[in-house]
C-alpha cells in the first residue's frame, strides 16, 4: 500500500461558523493507494477527537499502525487496490493542522487561548478546501466513526452533491447532555491543573510528565467509551499482584489500566487541542444553520448507511434510528445496522471484524 503523509498551505481566508476568519492555516493529510485519471475513486475518512491523519499502514521504524489499519489497506474493506483513501487531520489538533498551539500569523507566539472556536462545520470546510486544492470535486465515499462520523454526516447535508455514499459509525445527529456532562469533567480537570497556566504553558512542558488535569479528564472519557461488560471482561476484580489489598492507594487491574493509559495520553496530546476539540464535539448540530432537524436531513442526496453498536453509551444507538426514521419517512436511500457489541463507543476502532463486510459491500 502506498502510503504519503503532505502538508497543504492556504493563504486564503477560512470563514468560521463563529464570525472569526482564520488565515492562513495548514492541514496535513494522508493517502493511501493511487488516484485514478478520473479522479472518481477517492473515499475521504475521517477521525475522532483523539485520531489524526494516520489512518492506516506504519510508519518506518515504528511498529504502532494507524487508528483504522484492520480497515483500510489492500485487500480490506476499503481496499487501497481500488480506491484513493484521503485523511486529514482536522483543524485544532495537535497533529500538524493550524491548532491552538500554532503560531499566530504573522508573530510567532503561539495562537494559544486566542485561537477561535472551530465547529465540525469548520472541519469539513477547512477538508473542502484540502479537497478543492487536489482537484478533487466528487468523493466514492466518506467514511468516519464518532466524530469522524459527525463529520461524515455534515458533508452529507452541506454538500449534498458530494459524495455516492456516506458511512457514519457510532454517531449522532446533536451532542447530549449525557456526554456534554463526560466532556466537562476533561474540561474542568485541564482548566484547574496549576501546570495548565490558563494556556500559557510551552509547547513541550507535557512531554515528559504529561498533564495531571487532562490524563484525570481522559479517565472519564475511557470510561463513556468502554461499557459495564467490556470491563468485566477485560478486567474483572482483579487486583494488582504487587499492589496490597489493604493498602490505601493499592489497586485493581482496571485501574491500573486507567493510569497507564490516561498518563501516555497526556504526554502526547496538547491539553488545548483537547479543549477546542471537545468544545467542537459538544456543539455539534446537524440542526444548525437549517430551519429544523428535519430541513437539514432533507438536504441529503447521497446514500446514507448508519451503524451503531448495542452498548455505546456515549452516542446512543436511539439517536441513529432517530436519524433513520426521518430519512426513511422523507423516502430518501438510508440503510441501518445495529452492531450487537459489548466493547462500548470504542467498538467502531475495536471490532472491525462486526461490519467490514458491510462496508466492502456497501463500496462494491
Amino acid at each position: 500500500m502506498k502510503i504519503e503523509t503532505k502538508t497543504a498551505h492556504f493563504s486564503s481566508p477560512l470563514y468560521l461558523e463563529s464570525g472569526r476568519i482564520l488565515e492562513p492555516y495548514e492541514i496535513v493529510y494522508e493517502t493511501y493507494g493511487e488516484l485514478n485519471e478520473e479522479k472518481s475513486n477517492v473515499v475521504l475518512v475521517c477521525h475522532a477527537l483523539s485520531g489524526s491523519h494516520h489512518a492506516a499502514g506504519v510508519y518506518e521504524g515504528e511498529r504502532k499502525a494507524g487508528w483504522w489499519d484492520e480497515l483500510i489497506g489492500d485487500g480490506k474493506a476499503i481496499d487501497t487496490k481500488k480506491y484513493f483513501v484521503i485523511c486529514a487531520n482536522v483543524i485544532g489538533s495537535c497533529f500538524g493542522s493550524t491548532g491552538p498551539m500554532s503560531n499566530n500569523y504573522p508573530s510567532q507566539e503561539p495562537y494559544r487561548l486566542r485561537f477561535p472556536v472551530v465547529t465540525v462545520k469548520d472541519m469539513i470546510r477547512a477538508q473542502m478546501q484540502l479537497l478543492s486544492s487536489l482537484g478533487v470535486y466528487h468523493l466514492r465515499a466518506i467514511v468516519g466513526g464518532s466524530m469522524g462520523g459527525m463529520q461524515a454526516l455534515q458533508f452529507a447535508v452541506d454538500y449534498p452533491n458530494l459524495a455516492d455514499d456516506i458511512i457514519a459509525l457510532a454517531a449522532t445527529y446533536a451532542t447530549r447532555p449525557w456526554t456534554m456532562a463526560f466532556n466537562k469533567v476533561a474540561m474542568e480537570a485541564i482548566r484547574r491543573d496549576p501546570r495548565f497556566k490558563h494556556g500559557n504553558y510551552e509547547i513541550n512542558d507535557f512531554k515528559e510528565e504529561g498533564l495531571d488535569g487532562l490524563a484525570i479528564g481522559r479517565i472519564a472519557g475511557h470510561i463513556s467509551y468502554l461499557s459495564p461488560d467490556s470491563m468485566d471482561e477485560k478486567f474483572g476484580r482483579n487486583y494488582v499482584s504487587n499492589d496490597g489489598l489493604f493498602e490505601l492507594f493499592g489497586r485493581y487491574e482496571v485501574e491500573r489500566y486507567m493510569e497507564y493509559n490516561t498518563n501516555n495520553f497526556s504526554r502526547i496530546f496538547d491539553p488545548l487541542s483537547y479543549l477546542y476539540i471537545v468544545k467542537a464535539i459538544n456543539t455539534f448540530n446537524l440542526t444548525r444553520g437549517y430551519d429544523s432537524l428535519h430541513d437539514a436531513i432533507s438536504r441529503i442526496k447521497a446514500n446514507v448507511y448508519l451503524i451503531s453498536f448495542t452498548s455505546d453509551y456515549l452516542f446512543f444507538p436511539s439517536e441513529m434510528e432517530h436519524i433513520v426514521k426521518m430519512m426513511k419517512r422523507n423516502e430518501q436511500h438510508c440503510s441501518y445496522l445495529k452492531v450487537q457489541s459489548d466493547y462500548g463507543h470504542d467498538a467502531f476502532l475495536v471490532e472491525v471484524d462486526k461490519f467490514e463486510d458491510n462496508i466492502k459491500d456497501i463500496l462494491k
